[in-house]
């Protein structure tokens, strides 16, 4: 519904000027199809991590300070300031950020998180289970993820491979740690870079032509 000033009547149908003096008509209420507010939907949410910023600098400070004067050997609050920063990192990369893909995002906080399973890990006395297990099953994670983007979008099956083929190179980190003597369980970690290099030949040899196009366009090959 709209409304003339001008004139002082409604206009109950979508007319955007005064059928009478052909004034511009004063729109009534919000429109059916109008566009959310994303602005002000982002500075509330921007509002909520600036807040949680500062309530978790004041809880790290305070566990710093527990952790001097009751300390048991262990650093503990080590762990709790690097989980604050990976909620911190979560919330303005992948929750804030636009201008990241959902790939990098999930690949970011992915490897981020295996880096913090490793920080406690060495934190608590080091085990070895964070290399030993939770580095591996994060590459078959990545190895999954690309798989499934892959069966979603179909159409665009191609375009995952250079994802393929920066898995097989972090895959073969763990091997490195073998070799260093850090990895102590060899076959989850060379499990792990068997099924990156099964997944990148099955999609080369499955995807002939349109896979070989797109290895030699990224790669420059004529």
């Amino acid at each position: 519904m709209s409304k003339c000033r001008q004139c002082k009547i409604e206009i109950k149908d979508s007319a955007q000027v005064c059928p009478l003096c052909k004034c511009v008509l004063e729109q009534e209420g919000i429109p059916e199809n109008a566009y959310p507010n994303i602005r002000f939907r982002t500075r509330k949410l921007n509002l909520v991590v600036r807040i949680f910023l500062f309530l978790a600098i004041i809880m790290e400070v305070l566990f710093i300070y527990l952790n001097y004067k009751y300390f048991d050997g262990i650093y503990w609050s080590v762990i709790t300031g690097a989980g604050f920063s990976y909620l911190y990192f979560v919330a303005r990369f992948a929750i804030l950020n636009d201008n990241a893909g959902y790939r990098s995002k999930f690949l970011a906080l992915t490897f981020l998180g295996i880096l913090y399973v490793i920080l406690i890990d060495y934190v608590i006395g080091y085990h070895g289970w964070s290399v030993n297990f939770v580095l591996p099953g994060g590459l078959l994670l990545v190895d999954l993820f690309i798989l499934a983007l892959m069966f979603v979008n179909r159409r665009n099956w191609q375009s995952y491979i250079m994802l393929e083929i920066s898995n097989i190179f972090l895959s073969a980190v763990p091997l490195l740690l073998i070799w260093l003597g850090i990895v102590t369980e060899t076959f989850i970690s060379g499990f792990a870079f068997a099924v990156s290099v099964l997944l990148f030949l099955g999609t080369v040899i499955i995807g002939d032509r349109r896979a070989r196009s797109e290895l030699k366009r990224r790669f420059h090959v004529r």
